[in-house]
């Protein structure tokens, strides 16, 4: 049935876009070559009225209008993995949270009866049976009244007011920044740009923010602002100057880190039995923190800053890591050091 399955799969995201798919997209959705997505192409020819444009001297394809009800219909695997999101996201009191309940309530009440029931039966077993592993960490509560005036700001092309208390201090300060983007996570962070203000854009915390107004004066990121770029330049949220990190793993280690993401931008090099990590990237306190969990089998081979910060933490007794290349350890219950 992989055919079939294809062919309605193409006919799906091509009535999901608004801009309309090329060729080479196409092939991409369906995991197959280009020769296949214009046969089946051809084939959806047939049966929709299949809508081109052309955008840069390519082609584009979309159904226009709305797909019938068996085209759009959520199956039940997709609605336990939606619930399954859902009740993640309450648990860790992200911020999404009230976002995804809601959508699930609304996808549940678009369903007939009928179709309810029919479901009831497998969809039990796959909500009951299944769960988002949710490591420890911080569990702040974000009010879902400030996630929706700093959305509704980003729409509005408008800046964002907020009464901020950074860490340690006794009172709040007023803040006035343009919404560059939220991200979401155990904790949700605002990313600002101060306006009219050759300052680099700063991480807000969801939870230290209060009396969130959307602002009168205009601000909007910059057509060419990528919340992704910003977030590669560091190892998590804080911001400093990136340091080509090099960092070794053990032989017994290297199979679990040719599956391990330390950055998006990393490079793997093989070196005999042991492997070499490489990537640019800032915050090296987190890349220090996270370190610990590869007990002794992560040598540190630069930079030197990195191995100062690595003595700062294993000096306050936070655990044991290597910072130069001695010895590889062989104790596999050093792993979870």
């Amino acid at each position: 049935m992989a055919k079939l399955d294809r062919l309605i799969t193409l006919v799906n995201a091509l009535g999901d876009s608004a801009e309309g798919l090329t060729l080479d997209e196409m092939a991409e959705v369906i995991g197959a070559d280009r020769r296949t997505a214009e046969r089946l192409r051809d084939v959806i020819l047939v049966h929709f009225d299949l809508e081109e444009s052309l955008d840069d001297r390519r082609k584009r394809f979309r159904i226009p209008g709305s797909l019938s009800s068996p085209f759009t219909q959520p199956n039940v695997e997709e609605i336990a993995a939606l619930q399954a999101a859902a009740q993640a996201a309450r648990k860790e009191r992200s911020a999404n949270a009230p976002a995804l309940e809601s959508l699930l309530g609304k996808v549940q009440a678009t369903l007939k009866r009928e179709v309810k029931s029919r479901m009831a039966p497998d969809l039990d077993p796959l909500v009951r049976l299944q769960r988002h592993y949710i490591p420890a960490g911080p569990a702040y509560e974000n009010a879902p009244e400030n996630i929706a005036q700093i959305q509704r700001a980003m729409m509005a092309g408008q800046c964002i007011e907020f009464d901020y208390r950074p860490d340690g201090a006794e009172e709040p300060k007023w803040r006035r920044v343009i919404p560059l983007g939220l991200i979401h996570g155990p904790t949700t962070y605002l990313i600002g740009e101060m306006p009219n203000r050759d300052l680099e854009p700063v991480p807000f915390r969801i939870d230290r923010m209060s009396e969130v107004r959307a602002s009168n004066e205009p601000g909007c990121p910059d057509e060419d602002w990528s919340l992704d770029d910003w977030m590669g330049k560091s190892f998590g949220i804080w911001r400093e100057e990136g340091r080509d990190i090099v960092l070794r793993v053990s032989a017994e280690m290297a199979d679990r880190a040719r599956n391990w993401r330390f950055h998006p931008d990393q490079m793997i090099e093989v070196d005999g039995d042991e492997l070499v990590i490489r990537f640019h990237s800032g915050g090296l306190r987190e890349i220090a923190e996270h370190l610990f969990t590869w007990g002794g089998h992560v040598c540190i081979e630069e930079p030197e800053e990195l191995r100062e910060v690595m003595r700062e933490r294993l000096e306050a007794g936070k655990g044991a890591v290597k910072i130069l290349r001695p010895e590889m350890s062989q104790d596999p219950d050093s792993r979870g050091a």
